[in-house]
């Protein structure tokens, strides 16, 4: 018999019970949920609700039960519909009517309300360590790569010259934001619902304040329609997961062109790399596009959790129950790709001299020539009409610019000396950019100083 089941005359279709159960992926949750009952039936004691022994029998039950889910010894019903009922359950089979007694003043709504956001902070505390360790190994490969020359691009042309250093750091930029912005969501999310009711509180003389501490929330909620009713810090953590996976996706495009035989500036190892079923010379960067392709996924939980949030009205309605599927699958996403890309980062062969050779093409030092002539006093929109017309004698000459004789140079301007070979070396291109942010070696440093800072502070 349901456990609700006392106004109805007909037992649930077994059809609608199926449709109607989560147990097939809530179930996940049963240590928060047990963990919260713990609290609940603790604090039930305490203020006179249920007895002291009432409470102590309650509570060691509760543990056998988490002992025997984790020891694979119990079984999930899916008639019991979710894993606060089936916890129950359990709990009434092992004692009786006193086990009935823990759900006083409790819903299934807060209960809910509560379960997903110990179980979703957990998650967040793993994902978090995940990048950590991918901030590691993107100031490892920083560090090894301060002088290891580049091209940069803008639209996919070659712009400027820069190191590996620099571009690698430009990720841990976009990492560093995606921690601080799980952290604020968890901040968001640490706030404890229970004693919120199905919606409109209680009238047991709770002390909401004794469970939040003990299960470790920063504060409790204040109204009880909202503590049953909101689910913004699951959109909001979808949201951050969504941002990460963008930025994975990025990183893992830019090593997909990186590792074609166009550019071969890297190569993947043969650890995180597939063959072909029919070409037999093929090795293909499957974990790279594999985790590109996943970020749909991440997308389209975030797009189904707020369609589904979208209409609905206060306070708890059954459309809620589908906002577990899409948070455990982004999360299970995140969780899965962060490890494999760093693994993959880690193994990888940089070959430096094929990236060395694509700076040097494509006329990436033709701003250091307008530089240049800037410092020489012509101002920047002439020298920059100077240096286009250069770009275009040298295109039809099939010349780079420090090919260039000083007969040609000086065609181009008589402002121009023997130095200018010097100032359009692409090592002194890039060492000229010396400002906080720059390619620069010494801001380059002081750029991964700051990542160790950031790693110290924020784990």
């Amino acid at each position: 018999m349901k456990l609700w089941g006392g106004r109805f005359e007909k037992g649930t279709d077994e059809l609608v019970n199926d449709f109607n159960s989560s147990i097939r992926f809530d179930k996940r949750m049963y240590k928060q949920d047990i963990l919260g009952s713990v609290a609940h039936a603790t604090m039930l004691g305490n203020c006179g609700v249920i007895t002291k022994e009432e409470s102590e029998l309650i509570v060691k039950t509760l543990y056998i039960i988490l002992e025997e889910i984790e020891n694979g010894k119990a079984e999930f019903l899916i008639d019991a519909e979710d894993i606060h009922m089936n916890i129950e359950t359990m709990l009434i089979a092992k004692i009786g009517d006193t086990g009935k007694k823990l759900h006083t003043g409790r819903s299934r709504n807060d209960q809910v309300a509560l379960d997903i956001r110990m179980y979703l902070r957990d998650e967040i505390d793993e994902i978090l360590i995940m990048i950590k360790n991918l901030l590691l190994s993107l100031s490892k490969i920083a560090g090894d790569n301060l002088e290891t020359i580049m091209p940069g691009y803008t639209h996919l042309q070659k712009a400027q010259p820069i190191t590996l250093a620099h571009h690698i750091c430009a990720y841990i930029e976009m990492f560093s934001r995606d921690t601080l912005r799980l952290k604020d969501t968890r901040k968001r999310m640490n706030i404890m619902p229970l004693g919120s009711g199905a919606l409109a509180a209680t009238t047991y003389p709770f002390d909401r304040e004794f469970v939040a501490e003990k299960l470790s929330f920063d504060d409790i909620t204040y109204n009880s329609l909202d503590g049953v009713s909101d689910r913004d810090f699951v959109i909001e953590l979808a949201g951050s997961l969504s941002i990460i996976m963008m930025h994975l996706s990025r990183f893992c495009e830019e090593l997909i062109l990186w590792n074609t035989n166009e550019f071969s500036f890297v190569e993947m190892d043969d650890s995180c790399s597939t063959g072909s079923s029919i070409m037999p010379q093929k090795k293909n960067p499957d974990v790279a596009e594999l985790i590109r392709g996943k970020v749909g996924r991440v997308y389209g939980d975030l797009m189904s959790i707020l369609t589904t949030m979208k209409g609905i009205p206060l306070a708890y309605n059954k459309d809620m129950q589908e906002d577990k599927e899409c948070i455990f699958d982004a999360v299970d996403t995140v969780k899965l790709c962060l490890p494999v890309f760093t693994k993959m980062l880690d193994t990888m062969k940089l070959n430096k001299e094929n990236m060395l050779k694509g700076a040097s093409g494509g006329f990436t030092n033709a701003t250091d020539v307008a530089d240049y002539l800037v410092r020489k006093n012509i101002p920047f929109r002439q020298a920059h009409e100077i240096v286009g017309k250069m770009v275009l004698y040298a295109t039809k000459t099939n010349k780079a610019l420090d090919e260039f004789t000083m007969e040609e140079f000086k065609n181009c301007s008589n402002k121009i000396e023997d130095d200018i070979y010097e100032a359009i070396n692409l090592k002194t291109c890039v060492e000229g950019r010396k400002i906080i942010g720059g390619p620069a070696k010494d801001a380059v440093l002081k750029t991964l100083d700051k990542c160790k800072t950031f790693i110290e502070k924020e784990f």
